[in-house]
Formats: C-alpha cells, sequence, structure tokens
C-alpha cells in the first residue's frame, strides 16, 4: 500500500491533475466526506488528510510514503528525513511583509525602528529581518494576519500572499517579497527504499505533469 498525505484545499485540488497522470483519481470528495482516509480508483494506493504543517511530519515518520506540501512548511518546520525529488510548481504563491497601507514602513526601517511583526512564520521571518539588519519584535499567530496591524497588534505581518486581494480588502499593502513559494514532493527515504518501484512511477507521473514554469509575479 503507497500511502500519499495531503491537505484539504488549494493543495489537494492541484494535486489532482497529477495523481490523474499516474492513473489515480480520489473516489470521494474531501469537502463533503468525514473521512480522513480516501481511498482511490487503484487498490494500493490511499490518500490521508492532515493539516498543511503536519504532512512533513507524517512522510518523515513513515505515516506516509509520500506527501505534497509548500516550501513555506518545509523551511520553517525542517526536511530532515525526506527526499524533494520534485518542485511541483503547483498552489504558488510568495511568502511577503505587508503593513497597513498609512504605515511608512520604509522609513521606519530606515530609522532603524524596532518593529513588531505578527506571523505563523517565526523562523522565516526571523532569518530575513537579520539578514537586513532589522530588530524585530516576533509575535506568533495561526490565522487571520491581517488583524494584527489593523487593530495596533503589530506593525507589520509576514505571511502567503496570492493574488493580494485579501490585503488590499484589509487596506494592506505589500512592501516586501522574501521569497516565492510552491508546492514540493516529499518521499520518506525507507519507503522509497522498500516500495521503489511504485514510488518511481508515481514520481516520473508526476514529472511528466508538472505545469510549465510561469514567470515570476511583478
Amino acid at each position: 500500500m503507497i500511502t500519499l498525505a495531503l491537505s484539504k484545499g488549494r493543495i489537494f485540488e492541484e494535486t489532482m491533475p497529477l495523481l490523474a497522470a499516474a492513473g489515480i483519481e480520489v473516489t470521494e470528495d474531501p469537502e463533503k466526506s468525514r473521512k480522513l482516509i480516501l481511498e482511490t480508483t487503484r487498490p494500493d494506493v490511499r490518500v490521508v488528510l492532515v493539516r498543511a504543517s503536519d504532512v512533513p511530519t507524517y512522510v518523515q515518520y513513515g505515516g506516509a510514503d509520500l506527501g505534497v506540501t509548500g516550501l513555506d512548511v518545509l523551511l520553517e518546520n525542517g526536511n530532515q528525513g525526506m527526499y524533494q525529488p520534485l518542485d511541483l510548481r503547483i498552489a504558488a504563491c510568495r511568502l511577503s511583509v505587508a503593513v497597513r497601507a498609512d504605515y511608512d514602513y520604509a522609513s521606519a526601517v530606515r530609522q532603524g525602528s524596532r518593529l513588531r511583526v505578527a506571523t505563523k512564520y517565526v523562523g522565516l521571518s526571523r532569518e530575513f529581518f537579520a539578514s537586513k539588519g532589522v530588530h524585530v519584535d516576533l509575535i506568533k499567530l495561526y490565522g487571520s494576519m491581517e488583524l494584527a496591524p489593523l487593530t495596533g497588534l503589530a506593525d507589520a505581518i509576514v505571511d502567503l500572499v496570492s493574488t493580494g486581494n485579501t490585503l488590499k480588502a484589509n487596506h494592506l499593502v505589500e512592501v516586501e517579497r522574501i521569497m516565492d513559494i510552491s508546492a514540493r514532493l516529499v518521499v520518506n527515504q525507507a519507503a522509497l527504499k522498500l516500495k521503489r518501484e511504485p514510488i518511481r512511477r508515481i514520481i516520473d507521473a508526476f514529472a511528466s505533469a508538472i505545469p510549465p514554469a510561469k514567470s515570476p509575479a511583478p
């Protein structure tokens, strides 16, 4: 049995065409089913639904043979004990700094102000601001990042941005792009040795179906 770990939402939806290229279709809609283990049209392949941040953990410790997870999750939470054979080029977005539209971020940085930054990406944020010599107090949040500058909790946020519409709707502006993010295929090292042929076929099918690279958004 091959077990693939996925999270609900965008990654799940954008992984489906890649699975189809491997001759695999999930037999139930995760949005309509309460099941956490979904069967597929292949009796030897199943999908387990876990939180996005837990995908690497399931793969690393053998709860799943393969998984699809964002580069942000891998960099923030560690990627030890796994192969990363493919950048799937799906679920593309960027990790950015955003502030209230009326906040002069450039001036604050230039003057050496100590910024309060809300984010769930504490490690990546600390590394980014340290590389710029900017002093920050990091506030760990798990959701609704846009509220932090609006309520005075923070001067800035570090979060994933896709279209930018959520920022705009909350009167925030993107002021710095930290890095581009996309989803990666991760594989348990032991599983690749023990189930080499079936896993290799899935990897090869995914590779053949990866969408072409897009030019970075401005």
